[in-house]
């Protein structure tokens, strides 16, 4: 009996030490991410990477999904970050496709995607497209019915009588 209580304890100074060793914010691609999340989530913070990317990264860096984010070593993190980088994984799992400015297939990441995102929306309003209406009217842009739902700035519970005081 005593000595379970014993190799329990251990057990958890064990723990506890592997917990100190363990960084609680890493900086991954300019993102703060928590030190106690997994590797295969954890990267799902990061703006650019899905869980199918965070996959492929995870399988052909071979780092285990299941470690913790915060037990990476600095050349484990500089690998993550140059891997994606010059990321090459298969041109569907790409978020940017034929390119309209160069015509190439490019996965961007990050405060690039944020831009190249608001530059899009920037350029659909300017050639007044149809998406470019629905954008600076703040409506749906990809055809959701609007009669119940994006009724912004109205009047809640219209047709509701006032309490009497």
């Amino acid at each position: 009996m005593q000595q379970k209580t014993e190799e329990k304890s251990l057990a958890k100074a064990k723990d506890m030490q592997e917990i100190k060793n363990e960084e609680r914010i890493i900086r991954i691609l300019s993102t703060d991410i928590e030190g106690g999340m997994k590797i295969f989530p954890g990267l799902t913070k990061i703006k650019g990477i899905s869980w199918s990317v965070s996959n492929a990264i995870c399988k052909i860096l071979k780092i285990e999904k299941q470690r913790k984010i915060g037990s990476l070593t600095a050349e484990e993190i500089k690998k993550i970050s140059d891997f994606v980088k010059s990321i090459v994984i298969p041109e569907f799992l790409l978020n940017r496709k034929k390119d309209l400015e160069t015509g190439e297939n490019k996965h961007l990441i990050g405060v690039d995607l944020e831009l190249r995102n608001e530059f899009d929306i920037k350029r659909l309003k300017k050639i007044k497209s149809y998406r470019g209406y629905r954008h600076t009217a703040k409506l749906p842009v990809r055809g959701q019915r609007t009669r119940g739902h994006f009724r912004k700035n109205r009047a809640k519970g219209v047709g509701i009588k006032k309490k009497v005081k």
